[in-house]
């Protein structure tokens, strides 16, 4: 099935060359240009990998602290007790708890972005981990959200930590900031993802990594980019 565009979609979409990878320079004020979203929306940068995500080396996962922020303020969680719920509380969690909070959970709750928890608190997490999964809410070791340093967990959170993960085709996409963010910060926040998924590349790949980069904000066409530019 076709899918069908706006006229501001086609008139956006004219304005981008298809065949052609854009440096980053170029194609982040391209997609400030091309973004027509009346409200300040979110830039996504997608990476096409020639990864084998059947294979358990192949799969990509962990987090970035952008370094200009992500441009959205999270909600976040803690699991925790004792003195370690204190600390989170201090670092700015919104709602700290044990078996209060996984009991609020169960009840149906879900009105948070990031969830963190100290490794002695994964057995009772794990009791809502079917509805965390899906959400991608799941605290996990490798995206530093099972610590025991509740507080720089917490501070990575709220100052612009994104997550990333391969999807089954090869796929990596990362919210990389808003249209509103000066071109600049953006580039820098793009660069910071870009060494992290590249220097990621896991031994068995051989041959071409990364097919091919994308720049889009939402409801925006997108912008091919250069991976040498990055």
């Amino acid at each position: 099935m076709t899918t069908k565009h706006g006229k501001k979609y086609l008139e956006a979409q004219a304005k981008v060359e298809a065949e052609k990878a854009y440096n980053l320079t170029e194609g982040v004020s391209l997609l400030k240009e091309v973004s027509y979203a009346n409200f300040d929306a979110s830039v996504e940068l997608t990476f096409k990998l020639n990864v084998d995500t059947r294979q358990a080396d192949q799969q990509l996962r962990g987090a970035v602290v952008l370094p200009n922020g992500s441009g959205k303020d999270k909600k976040v969680v803690v699991f925790a007790q004792g003195d370690k719920a204190k600390e989170a509380e201090a670092a700015g969690a919104d709602f700290v708890g044990a078996a209060d909070l996984v009991q609020k959970i169960q009840d149906g709750w879900l009105d948070f972005d990031v969830a963190i928890a100290t490794p002695d608190m994964m057995a009772q997490v794990g009791r809502v981990g079917r509805a965390l999964g899906p959400k991608g809410l799941m605290p996990n070791p490798k995206t530093g959200t099972v610590t025991m340093d509740v507080s720089k967990a917490v501070s990575d959170a709220k100052g612009g930590q994104v997550t990333y993960r391969t999807d089954r085709d090869g796929n990596v996409a990362v919210t990389v900031g808003r249209v509103s963010f000066d071109e600049a910060k953006l580039a820098e926040n793009i660069k910071a993802i870009a060494a992290v998924i590249l220097k990621a590349r896991p031994a068995a790949v051989k041959g071409t990594y990364v097919s091919n980069v994308a720049l889009a904000s939402t409801m925006s066409p997108a912008v091919t980019l250069n991976v040498s530019s990055l």
